[in-house]
């Protein structure tokens, strides 16, 4: 059988299309990514502005073409950050099945954070030894302390690339004050994440797709590494090279940003808060090691689906 899993996401729209067969196996058919900035103009305010709205409905109905073309059976969206704390969040998830006959479940931030646990797990063994995974969203950034058989902490946080850019507004480049500004607001805002890792010893950051995967990617294409992020559900960042990314992303304005290869132009103008967002952590924290892990949330929801109806899921 086939299914579509939904990620209604702060900026992104994702949709997996997935073929189930009967051994428990999946494949992977069909990937679209459709950028939406569902929180442009309205996301610290609790709404979504009327244009990011209409771009919803518009990306909702181009994921219901694809999921016809495809003879999907089961179709499972899932709304996270933006959509959970917009005022008129219920009236969008009424709009979408009006037009599409798609239903949405809008997830809490703790869910948010199990499901991704869940995609990460199926991407790489985290082993015994406790890590920090990380996920930054539009709206949200999830941190769960985790190895490969528990979770013992989790926290969604109201500090989503989106959020922390209209909260900063940066220049172009951002300027060090800018930069200044913005730790000093993390510090204060990630107060439970720092007692929550005083209990645990962690010397590893595994990031949960998005801006690592682009971190990834740039510095694939950058540094002509012979491990290829695009075609591994699991990377191994070479510090040295996340820290020279680092800065060639900082010190450059929006223009110079959309030329570097790897950086997707859905993320040119986020790149900077998020880079900036888990090398503040990663630093703070006095970790050892970063890992990416290309599966999240939509894997995380067919993990869960899968073991639900008995299907175990062994990739194809």
């Amino acid at each position: 059988m086939k299914i579509a899993i939904i990620d209604i996401g702060t900026n992104t729209f994702k949709l997996m299309i997935v073929k189930i067969g009967d051994d428990g196996t999946f494949k992977v058919v069909f990937k679209e990514k459709i950028p939406v900035k569902l929180g442009e103009g309205g996301i610290n305010n609790q709404q979504i502005a009327h244009s990011p709205f209409l771009r919803g409905i518009k990306a909702m109905i181009t994921h219901k073409e694809s999921i016809d073309k495809h003879g999907v059976e089961h179709v499972m969206a899932f709304a996270t950050s933006a959509i959970r704390s917009a005022k008129n969040g219920q009236e969008f998830v009424q709009k979408v099945k009006s037009v599409t006959g798609i239903e949405i479940e809008i997830i809490s931030g703790d869910r948010e954070a199990e499901l991704i646990y869940y995609g990460v797990r199926r991407a790489l063994n985290l082993g015994k030894e406790k890590c920090l995974i990380m996920d930054i969203g539009g709206g949200s950034t999830e941190f769960i302390i985790a190895d490969q058989e528990t979770i013992y902490w989790k926290h969604s946080f109201d500090l989503g690339a989106a959020r922390l850019l209209e909260v900063i507004n940066p220049s172009e480049p951002i300027e060090k004050s800018e930069i200044k500004y913005l730790k000093s607001y993390l510090n204060e805002e990630l107060s439970l994440l720092w007692e929550a890792c005083k209990k645990f010893e962690l010397k590893t950051m595994v990031g949960s797709s998005g801006s690592f995967d682009s971190m990834a990617e740039m510095i694939y294409h950058r540094f002509h590494t012979d491990e290829n992020p695009l075609i591994k559900t699991e990377y191994h960042f070479d510090l040295k090279h996340f820290e020279a990314m680092y800065k060639i992303i900082v010190s450059s304005p929006v223009e110079k940003r959309y030329k570097i290869k790897g950086l997707a132009a859905m993320r040119v103008e986020m790149i900077v808060v998020a880079v900036i967002l888990i090398r503040f952590v990663f630093k703070e924290l006095e970790l050892e090691q970063m890992r990416l892990s290309t599966y999240s949330l939509k894997e995380g929801i067919l993990y869960q689906h899968m073991q639900q109806h008995g299907l175990g899921g062994n990739d194809v």
